[in-house]
């Protein structure tokens, strides 16, 4: 059971929120005694979310993470409604098209950097200003794909976007730990979300490059199954909370041992 104080008093940003691994940190921030601003490309979704949980402690808010004006706004609506900010938790992401590199078209190439990796830039970017005063907490959704598995091919766009984002979140902690603002990632493996319904997989093509790779036993050695966003979602909520208060520049694999093999 989560103690509902140990996030008392915070406000969190949270993109993405509306559905997967964003809804169910929501969801957790609420339990643990936090107010959330839930941010995410379909706005009735994320109002939905907000009643839900209770539109006293939430707010819906609807931004495209890789348009610059929609997040100032988000975050002055997020301000102007909670006053504070402590906690921002950059979860939106795509995958994208899966295809091998010699047929990924440049717009397709451009369409998942500027949601997974310019989305995480802006949502940083202007959360900074409003962490200064009193320092917080910002964490990323990366992913075992660039950083520690390298066998989900056609994924060379996702992959190197979510690379990115661990080298982002490193350099973005050496610079503002002076500020007391800390910046962690989390690398998920295979969860079960809804993320499959923003993919474009062309199968016929990745034939040419697929290297064939069986696990007779499966590849999730841990539980045989795919974790759930809940799973991810207890992550964040340490890295969110004080529970964490020493530790920035560094990523956990929540993934079953899945990228070990």
């Amino acid at each position: 059971m989560i103690s509902n104080k140990l996030l008392s008093g915070k406000v969190a940003f949270v993109t993405g929120a509306a559905s997967g691994i964003g809804r169910a940190a929501v969801i957790r921030f609420i339990q643990a005694g936090a107010k959330v601003a839930i941010v995410d490309l379909n706005e009735e979704d994320a109002m939905r979310l907000a009643s839900l949980v209770g539109e006293e402690r939430a707010i819906g808010i609807s931004a495209d993470v890789s348009d610059e004006s929609a997040m100032k706004e988000a975050y002055e609506r997020t301000m102007e409604r909670f006053g504070q900010l402590d906690i921002v938790f950059a979860n939106a992401g795509r995958n994208g098209t899966i295809t091998p590199i010699e047929h990924l078209s440049l717009d397709d190439w451009n369409g998942v950097v500027e949601t997974n990796l310019t989305g995480t830039f802006l949502t940083v970017k202007h959360a900074i200003p409003h962490l200064k005063e009193n320092g917080g907490s910002i964490i990323i959704t990366s992913s075992i794909n660039g950083n520690r598995y390298f066998k989900n091919f056609g994924f060379s766009g996702y992959a190197t976007t979510k690379a990115g984002q661990t080298g982002f979140a490193k350099m973005a902690a050496a610079e503002l730990a002076q500020f007391g603002i800390r910046v962690n990632s989390i690398c998920p493996g295979a969860i079960d979300t809804n993320i499959d319904d923003s993919t474009n997989r062309d199968d016929a093509l990745l034939e040419e490059i697929v290297i064939p790779i069986e696990y007779p036993l499966g590849n999730q050695p841990l539980a045989g199954k795919s974790g759930s966003a809940k799973q991810v979602a207890d992550v964040v909520l340490f890295f969110a909370s004080n529970m964490s208060s020493h530790v920035t520049g560094s990523e956990v694999y929540v993934d079953g041992a899945e990228s070990l093999l």
